[in-house]
């Protein structure tokens, strides 16, 4: 069994997988689990062990159906009425094209939605909506209905061409999602070091093995997705 099969079989059984992207991108490695399986428990290793920004990711035509802009167009759109947005352009991103955040949002069932409860609550309705068979118009509505935002939850959209066009956490962890059958929606948050910086690969590994934890790269699923 290769380690991308591996990891799926992970993700199917609710459990968290790490990835580590690319020596010339972020090097970063991120902590990912499938939406639909997200429990506070995730969210508590997330924010004690992970230690960096936890984000729900959106496969992208499933945030269209949704009406989820990204954020740096709803700035640009508001710029008009808020000049200052105009200058904030991510042009300069230098490892990227094009930043994937989308809003923030908050399940309205929440309290705060800071807390681990509250967040898992928010990420797993949030899966829900986006696995139902109904039209884009029905999930809009069940979207809005169910959900307030500014939230607690940071919202990430794939580019609509995934692997092809953009090779992010985003995308990397949604693929893992798609290709294991499930929601294409995946948990993530960036694992950070004592030492000011990401964690290295090397201890992200380390950490990995002392947890039983599937360790991946970004090549491994490249290469299992151009297979899929």
């Amino acid at each position: 069994m290769d380690i991308v099969e591996k990891a799926l079989n992970e993700l199917k059984k609710g459990k968290m997988v790490l990835v580590y992207d690319f020596d010339d991108r972020e090097r970063e490695t991120d902590m990912v689990v499938a939406s639909q399986y997200v429990d506070h428990s995730h969210i508590r290793t997330m924010r004690k062990d992970g230690g960096g920004l936890i984000c729900t990711s959106l496969h992208g035509p499933l945030a269209e159906e949704l009406g989820l802009p990204f954020l740096a167009d709803l700035f640009a759109m508001a710029s008009t009425d808020y000049p200052a947005m105009s200058g904030l352009t991510p042009f300069d991103i230098p490892y990227d094209t094009k930043s994937a955040f989308s809003i923030t949002v908050n399940h309205r069932d929440t309290y705060t939605g800071i807390t681990d409860k509250d967040r898992s609550l928010t990420i797993v309705e949030l899966a829900k909506i986006a696995g139902l068979n109904d039209d884009a118009s029905a999930k809009r509505n069940e979207f809005g209905k169910h959900f307030r935002a500014p939230g607690h939850v940071h919202l990430l959209r794939t580019s609509d061409e995934l692997l092809s066009t953009r090779k992010g956490h985003t995308e990397m962890s949604t693929v893992l999602t798609m290709m294991a059958g499930l929601t294409p929606s995946a948990t993530i948050c960036e694992m950070m070091g004592d030492d000011g910086e990401a964690l290295s690969k090397e201890k992200a590994f380390e950490y990995a093995e002392r947890n039983g934890l599937v360790f991946l790269e970004g090549k491994d699923i490249i290469e299992a997705w151009a297979k899929h």
